[in-house]
This record gives C-alpha cells, structure tokens and sequence, in this order.
C-alpha cells in the first residue's frame, strides 16, 4: 500500500515544477513545463493534472502545496504577479482543488522554499534564518523563533521590493530601483547592458548571455563577467546587512540559480554583508547554500507547506 503523499507545485516566471513527495522529502516523481506557453492559468492546471494523473501516487495524494509569486496563504490567490503573464488575481487554489478535489494549499514561492529547507534541508538546526530565492526575481522568507512570518495579508518577506538604489531600474512592480532589478538572473542579465566597464568590449558576454552563462563566463577569465557577479554580490550583501535589523537570523540561506552558481558567489556575498552589518551582527550571520537541488527544492518546498500545515494543526 502507498503511504499518504502531497503534489508540490511551484509555480515561477519561466517553468513550473510539480512532483509529488511523501512525508520523510523524498521526491518520488517530478516534471517541469514552460509557465509562459500558458495563456490561462486553468491550462497550467489541466496539464499537470494530466501528467500526474497517469502515476501510481495519484490516488495517495492527500493535498496540493503550491508556491507562487505574490501567492496569498488567506486567500489562495496570486495576486498581481509582476513576473508571470497571468495579471491581476488568479484564484490559483481554487483552480487545483476544483480539478484533483483535494485540498490546496497556497504560499508565497519563497516561503515555500522556506519551510522546505526547514523540514528537509540545510535550515533543519535553525530556528531564526531568512531563506533568500534568487531566480528570475528575488524572494525571502522569515523565520523567527521557530516560526513562518506571513503578516498581515501574507506577503511578509518582500524583500526583493525593497528599494535599495534611489530612482533605480525600473521593475516589473512598477516602481524603481528594487533589490531584485540586481539581485536576481534576471538583474545579472541586465547589467550586461547597464554596467559601463572598459572590460566590455573584450568580453565574451553579450545581451542575450544567460545568468548562467555570465558565471560560467567569470570562471573561464572573463573580467567584465567578474565585474557583474562581484558588482551583484555588493548589492546583495549589503541589503542582507540591513535586513538582519529587522530579524536578527543566525542565518541566510541562498536559494535558486545564483545560489547554485558555487561557493566564491556566497562567499563574496558574506564578504559585503561583514563590511556592512551593524558591529553587534558582525561574525553571527552565517550565509549557507540550499540543499535542495534544482527542481527538487521547488517540489520539496511546496509539498512541505502542506505538511508544515498538517504539523502546526496537531
């Protein structure tokens, strides 16, 4: 007999992976597809339904953990996504238990990968960290004293909009200057074209190199892709400087692609933070890298929102 399992869905603004993971994190199937190719979020939907239909795990699932940009945890809703097609609200719950008829369970993407990390991954022995998710934006989630910080309409943790260059890029929420305009694959892409540095015009990277493809870059010499990566890591850390006096975490975990592009990344981000933390956080705040590889941690994450909310009821 096949133990109880839950569907983790996580939705981003290039693919969304889905697989299903039973209680101890083991990811007994995954798959990912294009988020863009979807015109209506109901298609995204159909499509997983269909694949997940045709395993052996589909009677055992118990619930759906879904993982969202602007995901709301009160009212299931995505709600005014800059990074995904689908505008304004998206009752994204309601579509998945409407289609399994089984119970949905919404959070925002980072906190996801959040509780992920807490349950299955390299946050097991913390109890106050911030997981940073660095992908085509940027998200955090907070933990304090033990526990998920959600707010107010579920939103808490938009770090990734905190404006951190005064009248800077503009960003797909609309206004300017956001974290995630430079902490993120898609800040390290545009700085490519915004950076001005006499390195360029011997550089191998271009306006349609991939973050990716920068680092793999800066590993081989390139000394305009170094500038990027160095110039992302300032940024970065320097926000994670200011951030720690909101919630003093003996941690930030880094998450996603940039996260996984190797430790000199994480190390010069630790590097700026030091220079630029308050003297009581100085030498407390450790950076670690997420073991929850690739879609693993997005699946993991997402799945465990449900069992972090079937452990919280007990």
């Amino acid at each position: 007999m096949i133990e109880h399992v839950a569907l983790g869905v996580d939705i981003g603004g290039t693919n969304t992976a889905f697989g299903i993971v039973d209680k101890l994190g083991n990811v007994l199937f995954e798959e990912s597809v294009s988020t863009k190719q979807f015109d209506l979020p109901e298609q995204l939907v159909d499509e997983i339904y269909k694949r997940v239909s045709e395993t052996q795990w589909n009677e055992a699932i118990i619930g759906i953990g879904i993982g969202a940009p602007n995901g709301n945890v009160f009212t299931g809703n995505i709600e005014f996504a800059p990074n995904l097609k689908w505008k304004g609200i998206v009752a994204i719950a309601e579509l998945f238990e409407q289609k399994f008829h089984r119970p949905a369970v919404l959070a925002n993407d980072a906190n996801a990968a959040a509780v992920g990390e807490h349950l299955f991954g390299c946050a097991k022995d913390l109890s106050d960290f911030v997981t940073i998710t660095l992908g085509t934006g940027l998200g955090s989630g907070i933990f304090i004293d033990g526990s998920l910080i959600v707010g107010h309409q579920g939103f808490a943790g938009e770090y990734g909009h905190i404006r951190v260059v005064n009248n800077g890029r503009l960003c797909g929420c609309g206004r300017h200057g956001c974290l995630e305009t430079y902490a993120s694959s898609t800040g390290v892409v545009r700085s490519i074209t915004e950076l001005d540095s006499p390195n360029k015009a011997t550089s191998t990277i271009h306006e349609h190199t991939t973050a990716k493809e920068v680092f793999q870059a800066a590993e081989n010499g390139d000394l305009f892709a170094n500038e990027i990566i160095e110039y992302t890591a300032e940024i970065l850390g320097s926000a994670l400087a200011d951030f720690a006096a909101f919630s003093n975490p003996k941690a930030y975990v880094l998450f996603g692609g940039l996260a996984q592009s190797g430790e000199k990344f994480a190390h010069k981000v630790k590097y700026y933070l030091e220079k630029n933390a308050l003297k009581i956080f100085q030498d407390e705040i450790e950076i670690r890298i997420s073991t929850l590889h690739d879609k693993n941690a997005a699946v993991l994450g997402t799945a465990a929102s449900l069992f972090w909310k079937s452990i919280n009821k007990r």
